[in-house]
């Protein structure tokens, strides 16, 4: 009696794949599957493969189709670049959400995070008159500990992401009522006192485009996420962890302390933010972008990303961000009311969900 699988064995006594032979029809087989595809299954298996392709075609249909419903006043060099600066603030914390939502959570609480490490910065700098230098990174590190602060809820207490961030959503912004008192830093104040503060709101002309620093900034802060996601061990595990976080586990991950990392970069970002959003408001306000969160979200999921976790495209926030900034400035030189420029928006936000859903359907 032989135990095992029998192998068949050449005049040698060597199985076929031993003896360099296999089968000569693999390839057709699979060449034949491939034709075997529809045009439309192709694109849905390239689309799959590329998630920020989705936001860059719907952003070009939408360009266009602007150009040919209100003519020359908006595909401008200076319209184009306004809508930019327009989406600066939308565009940060959209790229802090996207991190958050590739592991298969939601942060409503991020617009909150921004305004708090404003006002600690505005705060900090004019009222208590501590040197700029030492208001902004304070800034940066109430942002990193109040997403630490979500990250640890979630990972410890093991607590749903929507529930913790709805929470401290409310938290955050009774402490910036609480510390601010309800009062705005006003733009003449931060000029005489700690100007920097404003230093991300300065403009400058490329032809007749005008940009701010803070644009710069958000390119510059996009193309290094995309970086460190795509190409180190810690943004692999990113994915993994939104994928599956049973396997991801199992394959050696800390999920708990990745989630917290992740929690925290998102928070750091949001610092980020409060600095650029200082100096593209003028001034502290602590009733400013209280639904900015909203706004991310929808950047995020018209970007391409998928609310399941696992897949999309740091990239394709930044050009979901774009195409809600289109489809404004567009409906506005338009003529159109803003109630329908919001219910535009919302047709575009399940437009973009039922992509994402076809897309997650793709055949293996």
């Amino acid at each position: 009696m032989i135990d095992g699988p029998v192998k068949a064995t050449g005049s040698s006594g060597a199985s076929n794949s031993e003896a360099g032979l296999v089968d000569p029809g693999a390839d057709s087989i699979a060449e034949f599957e491939e034709n075997r595809r529809s045009a439309l299954q192709q694109i849905q298996h390239f689309l799959h493969g590329n998630p920020a392709m989705v936001p860059v075609i719907i952003l070009v249909i939408s360009v266009i189709a602007f150009r040919l419903i209100a003519g020359d006043r908006f595909f401008t060099a200076f319209n184009l670049s306004l809508i930019i600066q327009q989406v600066t603030i939308i565009g940060f914390l959209a790229c802090a959400q996207t991190l958050i939502v590739l592991t298969a959570g939601i942060d409503l609480s991020i617009a909150a995070i921004m305004v708090l490490a404003s006002v600690v910065m505005g705060k900090f700098a004019v009222v208590l008159g501590i040197h700029p230098a030492i208001a902004i990174p304070a800034g940066f590190l109430i942002g990193t500990l109040s997403g630490l602060v979500n990250g640890a809820l979630v990972t410890r207490l093991r607590l749903p992401p929507f529930i913790v961030t709805l929470g401290t959503w409310n938290i955050f912004f009774a402490l910036v009522i609480w510390y601010s008192g309800s009062q705005s830093i006003r733009s003449q104040d931060i000029d005489k006192i700690a100007p920097s503060l404003k230093f991300f709101g300065e403009r400058f002309s490329v032809g007749g485009a005008v940009f701010t620093y803070g644009s710069v900034l958000l390119v510059l802060v996009f193309m290094v996420v995309w970086y460190v996601l795509n190409n180190t061990a810690w943004g692999r595990h990113v994915y993994a962890v939104g994928d599956d976080k049973e396997a991801a586990e199992l394959s050696g991950i800390n999920t708990d302390r990745l989630l917290l990392s992740v929690y925290g970069v998102a928070g750091f970002i949001a610092g980020i933010a409060a600095w650029v959003s200082i100096g593209r408001v003028g001034s502290v306000s602590p009733q400013s972008f209280y639904d900015a969160n909203l706004d991310s979200i929808t950047a995020v999921v018209i970007g391409g990303t998928s609310l399941f976790g696992g897949r999309g495209s740091i990239l394709g926030a930044l050009f979901g961000a774009l195409i809600v900034g289109v489809f404004s400035s567009g409906l506005k030189i338009a003529g159109v009311d803003v109630i329908w420029q919001r219910f535009a928006i919302g047709c575009l936000i399940i437009l973009a969900v039922g992509i994402d859903q076809w897309l997650r359907r793709v055949s293996a």
